[in-house]
């Protein structure tokens, strides 16, 4: 069984079932690890092959390394020689089918028993006689006929009912001019069909009979590496392939391995390619089926069933079958008028028969279930917009759903229709090209159309008219026809509801979004708005996108969401449209505000004004709020871009400062500070052109708040106070309470301590009388941490405690990190350095259970101080060399710089040289920050380090120098 799938893991109840089918005992499990265990020993005796099993969950997989499977070897062989076959080298594919069948010695896996051991050697036995034809066909054409006599004699006489082989027999005696042995030949063969199975040969044999009866000239040896072409008039209903098919390798290599795996097997080969219109399914399909024609002289059947046509009805089972029937060489007459008795008879027709069919554009299962053959010998392909799920289960489908091009075969369809050197010349603007064509292959031919009816555009020229949302779908759907039309076909047959929400979701421009999203949209229930959104998923209109997120995500490809808009604009009402936006822009903000209350904890609510929050389910938002920081992030790109929108409408501005606070919850956390500002100023400017106070004052202590955090404390400064202002002139006692807090820290950096107490005890008033646990919290902590500075160690110890506790109350995880971080460094001034180390880890365990990487460098830089300040100087640089590899990532440059200053003590402490470069880095960046006291605090621990020279400095003095 290991064997049978190298380097795939074949699972222990896999291997249970094969070992005892008729069922296991209850050591199975043991025996089978035991019989693994003993080949291992074997392999590694005989080969040194400790290797090539190895165990996997849920079993065990055998890694073939520089070894060779007779079995794997024979079929790739045959790959290659069909590959070089369909490619016109006869002669090598002879060379590669003579080495395939030379690896033969007797039957496959003879003398091993079980039901999927004789399955395996049936395909192997079946692959092995359909070898031997192709080549004794290839051969033929070779003019090889008189040798291959015996070869073919003995073949027939094995497989006295393979009609390919009696037919390349009769002609091998034909063309050595044994034409009356051609003809026995023919007469025993149709003895034995009629005698045992009641039937007469195919269309195939027969036509060959009456060729050699008429002593054809059609049957005279071919020309060296001939087109293939069908032996008999057999039914040859292929389309010509495309001249500028491109690209699609992997699809190719699946339908090929399909067909050399399946075919011949029950049940039925067949693949089914979906995709939306214009993917390239037809031509996918047609390509690939005219490369393997030849291995079905039966017949090609091939029918466009019209399941997405703007003029005709879809085709109905009973008109193929009437087509296919006729086409087969039933007279029309013997045809039954019952649509179940057409459909048997046409079964019956191709049993045992080779003929590929081709069912193009299928609209359902129940169109194409009745033109399905009985026998595995025939082989089907489907090509629809859906995937058509019912097929699965009761047929070995391989599903191929077919997306965007890869960008170089994009650029290659290009060149193919537009002229290699043109599109080579500009590689920018043709992979640009590409991409506004959604690298789907019909927009691409008439881009590329184009450009070769317009040889005095560049490619420039044409991806400037691209550019042009609004006049994109007019470029590439010229006429009545191209991309706009097949778009067109998928919506138009879709319910009314999922047509409404298809294009409501168009209004929007977010790269992907939940199905909550959907719900909102078209006001309905969010089970129902994933059941439409499923529809559209299955109509090919929408894909499901990678997500790491709480739920699954859905995107458009850039066309159809540019079609979805158009048609909103179309059929949708400006007040629809704009409730519609209202509504999911209300979603968002229902989301993001439970997501900032649950990190910050406490139970204040924020005052959005007249915005209207819309309600979702609670089961719903528990479920998505399982981790608020989670969600904030797999919506992050989405929220950026809902607030840039909203910032865009006069009826929405106010949607843009709503979000943005509330997204600040995860900037702050991810160091997202590029976001921020670009959040925060475009809702400024349309809180500014809409007259909403409330959202002015709200960014512009937001754009303070992103001051301190990137130590622009002037810039900060001058915002908090603006804000302060109109916090003050429409009585918004939180938002002036948050700005009061956010001037102390200012003041604090630039060193103003009594300033920054007297701001902090108003806003500690504001944050009580508003019921703010969790502001109320970060302000004692900040007024903890005042006190320290100011030498108050009691005091600021037990101010720390209580702002602890009220974080421990308002659940604010984030609140206790901080203020247990603030207890630590009240600790190290107290003297108590191993209680500070010993508290910072705590502070280390909370950051990186939240993912806090800026909390997280601050914790480490606390223990690397308090072991230093212990004399532990090894120890103190390697957790600091730690806390600079976090500090890398967060971009805080006066973070960065404290983590200098420990590490340059930490040096000091042995009496290492390279402690003048750290502390020397350190008083650089707070000079160029303006924090003059830690300035001042570097430049004293230089100087005593300078005047050391290479002797150790005392942890005690280092200390008095920050402290003083």
């Amino acid at each position: 069984m290991l064997l049978l799938s190298p380097g795939r893991i074949v699972s222990v109840d896999t291997l249970i079932d094969a070992v005892w089918p008729a069922g296991a005992p209850t050591t199975a499990r043991n025996q089978i690890a035991i019989c693994v265990a003993g080949l291992r020993k074997v392999f590694n005796d005989a080969a040194d092959a400790a290797g090539l099993i190895a165990t996997s969950h849920p079993g065990y997989v055998l890694n073939p390394l520089e070894h060779r499977i007779d079995s794997v070897v024979f079929e790739d062989r045959v790959r290659q020689a069909r590959e070089s076959a369909r490619g016109g080298r006869t002669a090598d594919a002879c060379e590669s089918y003579a080495e395939a069948l030379s690896l033969w010695r007797g039957r496959a896996l003879d003398g091993i028993g079980g039901a999927r051991i004789e399955q395996e050697a049936a395909r192997l036995e079946e692959l092995r006689l359909d070898v031997h034809e192709e080549y004794a066909g290839l051969r033929l054409q070779l003019g090889r006929h008189r040798a291959l006599i015996p070869e073919l004699t003995a073949l027939v006489a094995e497989n006295p009912l393979r009609e390919q082989a009696r037919a390349h027999l009769m002609l091998a005696h034909y063309r050595s001019g044994r034409r009356a042995d051609a003809l026995v030949v023919y007469r025993d063969g149709r003895r034995l069909l009629v005698n045992e199975l009641g039937i007469e040969p195919g269309t195939a044999l027969q036509g060959l009979h009456d060729l050699v009866l008429r002593d054809s000239p059609e049957l005279t040896q071919p020309r060296a590496n001939p087109a293939p072409a069908p032996a008999t008039a057999a039914a040859a209903q292929l389309p010509v392939e495309s001249a500028s098919f491109t690209g699609r390798g992997k699809e190719l290599s699946d339908l090929d391995r399909m067909l050399d795996e399946r075919l011949g097997q029950s049940p039925l080969t067949m693949a089914a390619i979906s995709g939306i219109g214009g993917v390239g399914k037809t031509a996918l399909a047609v390509q690939w089926a005219n490369q393997i024609a030849a291995r079905f002289p039966d017949g090609q059947l091939f029918t466009d069933l019209r399941g997405y046509d703007e003029t005709f009805e879809p085709v109905s089972p009973a008109t193929t079958l009437d087509r296919f029937l006729r086409d087969l060489g039933v007279p029309a007459h013997q045809i039954p008028a019952d649509p179940g008795d057409r459909a048997a008879l046409y079964r019956s027709v191709l049993g045992g028969k080779r003929v590929l069919i081709v069912l193009d554009n299928a609209r359902s299962f129940h169109q194409i279930q009745p033109l399905l053959p009985g026998n595995g010998r025939c082989c089907v392909i489907i090509t629809g917009r859906d995937l058509m799920d019912d097929l699965i289960g009761d047929y070995a489908v391989l599903r191929i759903g077919l997306n965007a091009m890869a960008p170089q075969e994009a650029t290659a369809l290009l060149a193919e229709v537009a002229g290699e050197h043109r599109i080579g010349a500009d590689p920018g603007s043709t992979e640009r090209l590409g991409v506004l064509c959604d690298r789907l292959p019909l927009a691409l031919r008439i881009a590329g159309a184009r450009l070769a009816a317009k040889p005095h555009w560049s490619v420039r020229s044409l991806v400037t008219r691209l550019e042009d949302q609004r006049r994109r779908l007019d470029e590439l759907s010229p006429g009545e026809g191209g991309v706009r039309a097949g778009f067109r076909l998928s919506y138009r047959d879709l319910p009314a509801p999922t047509r409404q929400l298809y294009r409501r979701l168009g209004l929007l421009t977010v790269p992907d979004f939940a199905a909550w999203v959907g719900a909102a949209l078209a006001d309905v229930a969010p089970v129902d708005a994933e059941d439409l959104i499923e529809q559209l998923v299955d109509a090919q209109l929408l894909e499901v996108a990678p997500s790491g997120g709480p739920a699954t995500r859905y995107r458009f490809q850039d066309l159809l969401r540019l079609f979805a808009w158009e048609c909103a604009q179309a059929e949708e009402s400006e007040e629809d449209r704009g409730a519609a936006l209202a509504r999911v822009y209300g979603g968002w903000l229902t989301l993001a505000d439970v997501a900032r209350r649950r990190t910050y904890g406490g139970t204040h609510r924020m005052d959005y004004g007249e915005l209207d929050p819309y309600a979702l389910p609670p089961g719903l938002v528990d479920e998505l709020m399982a981790d608020p920081v989670d969600w904030l992030e797999s919506e992050r790109t989405a929220l950026t871009d809902v607030i840039h929108q909203a910032a865009g409408s006069e009826r929405s501005a106010g949607y843009a400062w709503a979000l943005t606070v509330n997204s600040t919850t995860l900037f702050e956390a991810h160091n997202y500070l590029e976001a921020w500002r670009s959040c925060a100023e475009q809702a400024l400017t349309a809180a500014v052109r809409t007259g909403d106070v409330l959202g002015e004052a709200t960014m512009l202590r937001s754009l303070g708040t992103l001051g301190i955090y990137q130590r622009q404390y002037e810039e900060a400064g001058t915002a908090l106070v603006r804000a302060l202002k109109l916090f003050e002139q429409c009585g918004e006692v939180h938002g002036r309470a948050v700005a009061l807090r956010n001037l102390a820290l200012c003041a604090r950096f630039s060193g103003d301590l009594d300033g920054a107490a007297r701001d902090a005890r108003e806003a500690l008033e504001g944050f009580r009388a508003t019921g703010d646990t969790a502001g109320e919290s970060h302000v004692l902590g900040l007024m903890a941490q005042l006190e320290l500075e100011r030498g108050n160690t009691s005091r600021g110890i037990e101010l720390c405690m209580q702002a602890i506790t009220r974080s421990r109350e308002a659940g604010s995880v984030r609140g206790e990190t901080q203020n247990t971080y603030r207890l630590a460094e009240a600790l190290l001034r107290h003297g108590d350095p191993a209680g500070a180390e010993e508290t910072c880890f705590k502070v280390l365990g909370l950051t990186r259970e939240d993912g806090d990487r800026l909390g997280e460098a601050h914790a480490l830089r606390g223990i690397g101080e308090a072991r230093w300040r212990r004399g532990q100087w090894k120890a103190a640089e390697s957790v600091l060399l730690q806390a600079l590899e976090v500090v890398k990532e967060v971009a805080d440059r006066f973070l960065r710089a404290r983590i200098e200053t420990d590490l340059g003590f930490a040096l000091a402490v042995r009496g290492a040289p390279e402690a003048v470069r750290w502390l020397a880095s350190a008083r650089t960046v707070f000079e160029e920050l303006g924090a003059a006291v830690w300035r001042e605090r570097a430049g004293a621990a230089l100087r005593a380090v300078t005047g050391a020279g290479d002797r150790p400095v005392a942890p005690a003095e280092l200390i008095r120098l920050l402290e003083d």
